[in-house]
C-alpha cells in the first residue's frame, strides 16, 4: 500500500491562475527504510532541502504527497522552483499549476502558507508524519506547535538545537523506538561522516579522531563580501574564497555512536562549488591493520547491511561526479593515505543535498514503520 504524504506550508492561501510546466530528470533513489501501510505525512518548509524531499518522495513508488508548503511563494514560483534546479536538473514528469493547488504528474498538491505551524491542521490533512525543513522548529518547545496542529511525530531535516533524538540511518535506526515525538536527521556531514566511522570504529576500534569536511557553498553565505559579526570569516564571498569554519558535525556523531564521545572533533573549509563536499577522517586506531584491510572491511560493509547509504569507490573521480548520489556517504579507496598499522586518514564524498534529502524520507518511513510495529 503506498504511503500518504501530506505537506503543508506556512501562511494564508489564494488562488492564482494555471500555468503549465513539464520536463525530465535524474530518477531519485530512497534506500533504507519500508512501510506497507496508508501513512499521512507533511513537510513543513519549501527551501533547498524541502524542495529535493518533495522531488524524491514524487518518485517513491511508496509514497503519495498531498499537499506541500513553501513560505511565502505562489504556486507559480513553486512550480518554478521545484521544475529547475541547476544542480539536480529538470525534474521528472510534468509539473502544472491549478489555483492555490500543484499538479506533479497529475497529481494535485494542495499548498498553503500559515506562519504558525498550529494553524495548518496537519491532523485534520491527514499528515501525522511531518519534516519540519524551514530551519525555524528546531527544539521541542518550537515543534510543538505542528503537534499541536495534530501530527503524530516531527522529523527535522537539521540538527536538533535541543536534547530531541538523533537518528542517522544505517548507524542508530534501532534508537528510534516509537516512543519520541521529534526526532533529528542530524546534519549532512554527520550522515556523511556517521557510517564510515562506524564501519571503522566496529572493526578497529577508533582511539581519537579528528575530521575535516571541505564543505560546497550553501544559502547562508555571502554571495560577494557582507557581514557577519558573529563570524568575520564567514562574512566573506563565498564564491571566491576557501573559508575556514566550524561544524558540530563530528561531535554530532558522538550522539549516535555514543563509545566515541570525548574521542572525535572536527572543523570545515568552505569552498566556492555549488553542490558535494568531502570529509577527511584522520585517525588512531587500537586495532593494527592495513589499508588494503580498511578497505576491504567499508567495501564489504557498503554491500552488506547499508547498502545504498555507504558506498565504495576506487575510480579516480572528482566532486561533480557525486552530483545526485543518494548514498549518504562514498569512501573514496584511491585517496586515503596510511602512515603506520595504526594511524590513518580516511576520505569519503557526500552530496550535500540529494543524498542527505534521501536519508530525510527514509527516516520519516522509518518513523511510520515502527510507529505502526508499536501500535500493532
Amino acid at each position: 500500500m503506498k504511503l500518504a504524504i501530506a505537506s503543508l506550508l506556512v501562511g494564508s492561501a489564494a488562488a492564482y491562475a494555471p500555468s503549465s510546466f513539464s520536463g525530465s530528470a535524474l530518477k531519485a533513489t530512497s534506500n533504507g527504510a519500508t512501510t506497507s501501510m496508508t501513512t499521512g505525512m507533511g513537510v513543513n518548509g519549501f527551501g533547498r532541502i524541502g524542495r529535493l524531499v518533495t522531488r524524491i518522495i514524487m518518485d517513491d513508488e511508496d509514497c503519495d504527497l498531498n499537499a506541500i508548503n513553501a513560505g511565502s511563494a505562489t504556486p507559480d514560483y513553486m512550480a518554478y522552483q521545484y521544475k529547475y534546479d541547476t544542480i539536480h536538473g529538470i525534474a521528472k514528469g510534468t509539473v502544472e499549476t491549478d489555483g492555490d493547488f500543484l499538479v506533479l504528474n497529475g497529481r494535485k498538491v494542495q499548498t498553503s502558507r500559515c506562519r504558525d505551524p498550529k494553524e495548518v491542521g496537519w491532523g485534520a490533512l491527514n499528515a501525522d508524519y511531518v519534516c519540519e525543513s524551514t530551519g525555524v522548529f528546531l527544539t521541542k518547545e518550537k515543534a510543538q506547535s505542528i503537534l499541536d496542529g495534530g501530527a503524530k511525530k516531527v522529523i527535522y531535516s537539521a540538527p536538533a538545537k535541543d536534547d530531541s533524538l538523533t537518528v542517522v540511518m544505517g548507524v542508530n535506526n534501532e534508537a528510534y523506538d516509537g516512543s519520541e515525538d521529534f526526532i533529528s536527521c542530524a546534519s549532512c556531514t554527520t550522515n556523511g561522516l556517521a557510517p564510515m566511522v562506524k564501519a571503522i570504529n566496529d572493526e578497529f576500534e577508533i582511539e581519537e579522531a579528528l575530521m575535516t569536511t571541505v564543505h560546497a557553498m550553501t544559502a547562508t553565505q555571502a554571495v560577494v563580501d557582507s557581514s557577519s559579526r558573529k563570524d568575520w570569516r564567514g562574512g566573506r564571498a563565498a564564491s571566491g574564497n576557501i573559508i575556514p569554519s566550524s561544524t558540530g558535525a563530528a561531535k554530532a556523531v558522538t550522539k549516535v555512536i555514543p563509545e566515541l564521545q570525548g574521542k572525535l572533533t572536527g572543523m570545515a573549509f568552505r569552498v566556492p562549488t555549488i553542490d558535494v563536499s568531502v570529509v577527511d577522517l584522520t585517525c588512531r586506531l587500537a586495532k593494527s591493520t592495513t589499508y588494503e584491510e580498511i578497505c576491504a572491511t567499508i567495501k564489504a560493509k557498503s554491500e552488506g547491511d547499508i547498502k545504498g547509504v555507504l558506498g565504495y569507490c576506487d575510480e579516480p573521480l572528482v566532486s561533480t561526479d557525486f552530483e545526485s548520489d543518494s548514498r549518504s556517504s562514498i569512501f573514496d579507496a584511491d585517496a586515503g593515505i596510511m602512515l603506520n598499522p595504526n594511524f590513518v586518514k580516511l576520505v569519503a564524498w557526500y552530496d550535500n543535498e540529494w543524498g542527505y534529502s534521501c536519508r530525510v524520507v527514509d527516516l520519516m518511513k522509518h518513523v511510520a514503520a515502527v510507529d505502526a510495529k508499536v501500535s500493532a
